[in-house]
């Protein structure tokens, strides 16, 4: 019998590192970028799949899910970050990006 790996609905293949599983290769090779910058020090507070709640008007619309979030030291900047490719930039993502600019005054950042 054979077995079938499964794939998510935009062809990405899961990847697994330091016993943490990434939703794309892409996402693994990121991550192991910030954490070579976190160890140099570039970067600090590596956080990964932070959550922001997108409340208007008292009422909670919907939730953003951060893949990275990190100060980077030489701006002194809070940095949130988005793996994303041509497919991933769906609708609801790029709502939730206009939502996260509007009630945060956050740009996320696209990798």
């Amino acid at each position: 019998m054979a077995a079938f790996v499964k794939q998510n609905k935009y062809g990405a293949v899961r990847a697994e590192i330091d016993g943490r599983t990434f939703a794309s290769k892409k996402e693994c090779r990121r991550y192991s970028e910030l954490r070579l910058l976190e160890r140099a020090g570039v970067i600090r507070n590596l956080e990964l799949q932070k959550k922001y709640p997108l409340i208007v008007n008292d009422v909670k619309v919907a939730t953003y899910l951060a893949d990275f979030v990190y100060w980077h030291c030489e701006t002194k900047q809070q940095i949130i970050e988005d793996v994303k490719s041509v497919a991933t930039r769906t609708p609801v993502y790029r709502l939730k990006a206009k939502l996260m600019s509007a009630l945060y005054n956050i740009t996320i950042l696209e990798t």
